[in-house]
C-alpha cells in the first residue's frame, strides 16, 4: 500500500520553541518537518499543527512556521491543547469532513439512507511526525488509529529526549498497525511519477 496525496493530511506535533532544545537530534528533526511542511504545500495536502500548552512550551519553532505560512494555497490549522493526546482535544472531527447534508425528503428515505454520510472530500490517511515521539505523538496516533484512520508515521522527522522512548513508541505504533515511513518515502509516494508537475521542486527539497 503506497501513500496517496489525495488521501492524505498532515498532522504536525508539538514542535515547540522551549521543548525542541531537549530533545534527540532536534535540527535535523525540525529539518525534516520543514520538509514535510513544504511537500504538502507543493502537493496541496491539508496540515494541522498541534501546540501543547503553548504558555510553557512555547509556540511553534519559527523555521516550521515559516514554512507552514509561506503556502497561501494549502489549509494550515492550528490546534492548542493541554491533553496529551490532540484527538482528546478534538484532532478526529478536524479530521473528517462534515457530512453532506441529506438530500430530499428525509423521512420519505429508507431507513439507512437517513445517516448523514462523510463526504467524497475525505482523506483517511494521516502522515504524522512530531514531539514527543512516546508522549503526544503516540497517544494521538493510537487514538486516530482507534478512530480507523490510517496512521503514516515519519520516523525522521520524530523524537524524544531519549533513543530509548523515541523507538519503543516507534516499536508501539508499528504493533499498533501504523506505517513507520521517512520523509523521502512521504516524498515520493505522494508524487509516484517522475512526470510529475512538482516533480524537480521535491527533489530539491530532499537533496
Amino acid at each position: 500500500m503506497l501513500l496517496d496525496a489525495d488521501d492524505s493530511q498532515l498532522v504536525l506535533v508539538d514542535y515547540q520553541i522551549k521543548l525542541m532544545p531537549a530533545l534527540q537530534d532536534a535540527a535535523t528533526v525540525i529539518a525534516n518537518a520543514v520538509r514535510l511542511a513544504r511537500l504538502a504545500a507543493l502537493m496541496a495536502v491539508p496540515v494541522v499543527v498541534t501546540e501543547q500548552a503553548p504558555s510553557k512550551l512555547g509556540v511553534t519553532v519559527p523555521a516550521l512556521k515559516a514554512a507552514l505560512n509561506a503556502s497561501t494555497d494549502t489549509a494550515t490549522r492550528t490546534l492548542v491543547k493541554m491533553q496529551f493526546s490532540a484527538v482528546e482535544e478534538g484532532l478526529g472531527e478536524w479530521l473528517r469532513p462534515p457530512p453532506k447534508p441529506i438530500q430530499g425528503n428525509a423521512r420519505s428515505l429508507p431507513k439507512h439512507l437517513q445517516k448523514a454520510s462523510g463526504g467524497a472530500e475525505a482523506r483517511a490517511s494521516i502522515v504524522m511526525a512530531g514531539c514527543e515521539a512516546h508522549i503526544c505523538l503516540l497517544q494521538t496516533a493510537l487514538d486516530l488509529l482507534e478512530d480507523e484512520f490510517e496512521v503514516w508515521i515519519v520516523t525522521d522527522a520524530c523524537s524524544s529526549r531519549t533513543e530509548r522512548n523515541r523507538d519503543a513508541a516507534f516499536d508501539r505504533l508499528a504493533g499498533a498497525g501504523a506505517e513507520l515511513v521517512t520523509t523521502e518515502m512521504v516524498a515520493f509516494e505522494w508524487l509516484r511519477s517522475a512526470e510529475h508537475p512538482a516533480f524537480k521542486d521535491v527533489q530539491a527539497l530532499v537533496k
